[in-house]
């Protein structure tokens, strides 16, 4: 007897078999991480129970190459596909900040965040196409659908584009499929519209797994979705036989263990040949131990659907068909789940000492400083330690918290006049420094590259300019700089609104498309979100994208994938991933309220882990991305609007020069006052600066280039120490990046202690820019208002000289 698939029968049950093993497996390290956690050991538990069966069925057709962008749920997925193991789960579900033990993200996400380790500690990239690859997961629901449209893309790139067919460390020939999974209710996000719109449009190898357990957490699907049925609602997105776009959909029950596996292996096969993009929507699954350790769904479930999920159990579906088919015995199959609950048993076991050891030798050699001390402390303070090392000694579940906290009370006891030589409280002090030191590569670092290929490390290349260096529009600046970028960097692409065929609405990437072709340079609909997350799937598989969002303020759209997912990818992974993508904008003075916006605060609060460049001029602009496509870290970069007609010396080596990151510029010596702003205020406050000049006040303007990195090396202190006073100037909001900028030179440089005057911030107003140019004079700051701040600074300090204006 044989399967349907030619294997004989014994090739074929084994097979079964195997896979009833690994879902028992699955099943029982959620039921023993969710009593791990109610019990103390770990901080809280998301499981993937009752999708067992579909993700197995989904492992079998996932290879060497593919990507998988999903969600917490899917740790079926990753055993069955060898990505992941037992205690490696329980790894992550302890926080293990060890990556040799918990290499998805190394103790800085929740369990069942998953993440390949696709680049080496040196920084390069790992073989790719011989990995079976995941993006690293986040919470945020829905926020894996818009890096799985770029990383499905990739693959049709990689396929048609002769120019970079021949990077094999990314691709086969494009024959890699993107595997994205999603919770039902999370297809209400408009991530997941727009993320299949855009892939409907594009025809590329993406499939959606939709795990649908009738539940939101409380919130039945009735309530969640029209027609009750994700698949039903995108029936118009169906492709039909003489359709050149749209999607295939499957709807299949996600307790049928046979039909789960044959449609798969139909569906895969088609998306991974024919470049369609594929949903399967796997309806009627469970969730036994409910949403997550937060709380019992037995609150909202009637008693009528608990049964239902009893006797519809994937599990016990799969055992009474294996049965009826006389593939397995009941005895096999209690003996297949003895076997899976002890593996599972084992593997907590294991993971919860190699956790815990550690942890209790650090608190042991603290506890070894402390009761050896030799030098005599008082009676009260003697108490006070054996109180504290007591406490400690009864810590249920150690954590670095509870130690570090201990010493530093510690420290707070020992005497301040112990002179002798090796004291307690020398050796206290070096002993948290060193552990605060090992604290940091455990938890705080890997926001930014830190290996060869940071930015920060790329050379400086200044602009050249020949003698009979001539003038031209800023634009044609960037358009050529482009050019010369595209002509030497195969693995470059750019797209957006209008950055095709127009070449921007600006014209600075004007005839490049007809140049290099639009599998390189094209049009993408108004669909902001997921432009930001094709680059971000693109960076992930080689590419070198340029993500263009045509106006600064509608940057917002995608401001949530840059936060939570771009700008903390290094660091969630702890060096694991990287993403080296451009944003690139425009934005600053124009007009009305959606097109003149500075909200610069709220994004460079918001995308810590993504470099912030507003250059003054498009002579800036290009070396800054020059800069930034010989480093690893993603950056943005904001145009200033009005600048794309202002003439610039065109440099003679367009392309090569570049602008290095966190180094302001000293644009005017001066020696009364500093002022400190950056993009489209630099020339307003060159205006300013002229004026203050004609009656005897000498200012020292220094444009910033980047927001972040910031100042790295003092340029503006060292300019404080001269002036002794200072004016931040920007047009965001009152309280915001000149609030940013002020901290960043008061207290972090130490500025503060060598002004003589009150430090003054020049801002817009605190809502948005009103229309035409009256609105943009009473709502953004101007000339008048920076030339009157300097002049008051300087009039309060010499009434005589400086006589107050009003």
């Amino acid at each position: 007897m044989t399967s349907q698939s030619g294997i004989s029968f014994h090739e074929f049950k084994k097979e079964v078999l195997e896979d009833y093993r690994i879902a028992h497996l699955s099943r029982n390290l959620s039921l023993l991480g969710r009593k791990e956690v109610l019990g103390g050991k770990a901080k809280f538990g998301i499981f993937g129970d009752g999708k067992e069966l579909a993700q197995i069925a989904m492992a079998k057709q996932f290879k060497k190459g593919d990507w998988r962008s999903g969600y917490y749920r899917d740790q079926t997925f990753m055993l069955a596909a060898g990505m992941t193991t037992p205690m490696q789960f329980f790894a992550a579900l302890y926080g293990q900040t060890d990556t040799d033990l918990n290499p998805d993200n190394g103790g800085r996400s929740f369990n069942n965040h998953f993440g390949t380790r696709i680049i080496k500690e040196s920084g390069q990239w790992k073989n790719i196409v011989d990995i079976k690859c995941t993006s690293s997961d986040i919470s945020p629901t829905g926020g894996q659908m818009p890096r799985l449209l770029g990383l499905a893309l990739a693959s049709k790139l990689y396929r048609n584009n002769p120019a970079i067919k021949n990077h094999l460390k990314f691709s086969r020939n494009g024959n890699e499929v993107a595997f994205g999974t999603i919770g039902d209710s999370s297809t209400s996000e408009g991530h997941f519209f727009e993320t299949m719109n855009a892939a409907a449009v594009h025809q590329i190898p993406m499939a959606v797994s939709v795990w649908d357990d009738g539940y939101g957490i409380s919130v039945p699907k009735h309530l969640q979705t029209a027609k009750n049925s994700i698949s039903d609602l995108l029936k118009g997105f169906e492709k039909g036989v003489k359709d050149t776009t749209g999607i295939l959909i499957y709807k299949l029950k996600g307790w049928d263990y046979a039909g789960l596996c044959q449609v798969y292996q139909d569906g895969i096969a088609r998306c991974r040949k024919e470049h369609v993009p594929v949903l399967f929507h796997i309806e009627e699954l469970t969730q036994p131990i409910g949403h997550s350790t937060s709380g019992s769904h037995e609150r909202y479930k009637s008693a009528e659907r608990l049964q239902w999920e009893k006797e519809f159990d994937c599990l016990l579906k799969m055992k009474e068909w294996m049965i009826e088919r006389s593939i397995a015995s009941a005895t096999e199959c209690e003996q297949i789940e003895e076997a899976a609950l002890g593996e599972a048993q084992e593997a907590q076991k294991n993971a919860w000492e190699m956790y815990s050891n550690p942890l209790n030798k650090e608190r042991d050699d603290l506890i070894h400083l402390i009761e050896t001390k030799s030098c005599v402390c008082s009676a009260s303070q003697d108490e006070a330690l054996k109180e504290l090392i007591s406490s400690l000694k009864g810590v249920y579940v150690l954590n670095r918290k509870e130690i570090l906290s201990t010493a530093r009370k510690i420290a707070r006891h020992l005497c301040t006049t112990c002179a002798k030589e090796n004291s307690l409280k020398q050796r206290l002090q070096q002993w948290i420094i060193a552990y605060k030191n090992k604290a940091h590569i455990m938890y705080n670092n890997r926001l930014y590259a830190e290996d060869e290929f940071s930015t920060l490390k790329v050379s400086v290349v200044p602009p050249h300019y020949a003698d009979d260096t001539v003038k031209v529009p800023g634009r044609e600046i960037l358009r050529d700089n482009f050019d010369a970028l595209f002509a030497k960097i195969p693995q470059l692409v750019s797209f957006g609104e209008d950055t095709g065929t127009l070449g921007g609405v600006n014209q600075s990437m004007e005839g490049l498309q007809k140049k290099y072709g639009t599998r390189r340079i094209w049009d993408e609909g108004i669909r902001e979100t997921s432009i930001i997350g094709t680059g971000l799937g693109l960076a992930l598989r080689g590419f070198r994208p340029i993500a263009e969002i045509q106006y600064f303020d509608y940057l917002m759209y995608g401001l949530q994938t840059i936060s939570d997912d771009l700008a903390t990818l290094r660091y969630r992974t702890k060096g694991g991933q990287k993403a080296p993508m451009i944003v690139r904008t425009r934005g600053h003075r124009l007009e009305g309220i959606w097109h003149s916006g500075s909200p610069t605060s709220m994004v460079i609060n918001s995308i810590r882990g993504v470099y912030v460049c507003v250059p003054r001029d498009m002579t800036r602009a290009a070396g800054m991305y020059n800069t930034l496509l010989q480093g690893d870290d993603p950056g943005l970069v904001i145009e200033p609007l009005n600048a794309y007609r202002v003439r610039e010396p065109r440099p003679d080596n367009i392309g090569e020069f570049t602008v290095p990151l966190g180094i302001p510029e000293v644009l005017q010596q001066g020696t009364h006052v500093t002022v400190v702003t950056y993009g489209s205020c630099v020339r307003i406050a060159q205006e300013a600066v002229q004026q203050l000049n004609e009656v005897g006040i000498s200012v020292e303007l220094i444009d910033v280039q980047t927001l972040l990195p910031f100042d790295i090396h003092g340029v503006i202190l060292h300019s404080i120490k001269k002036t002794n006073r200072v004016v931040f100037f920007d047009e965001d909001v009152p309280g915001g990046t000149t609030a940013y900028m002020m901290q960043q030179v008061l207290e972090k440089q130490g500025g503060f202690k060598y002004l003589d005057s009150e430090p003054q911030t020049v801002t817009g107003k605190d809502h948005r820019p009103a229309f035409g140019t009256d609105g943009d004079y009473f709502s953004n700051p101007n000339a008048e208002d920076l030339y009157e701040a300097i002049y008051g600074i300087l009039s309060e300090f010499n009434p005589d000289k400086y006589p107050p204006i009003y």
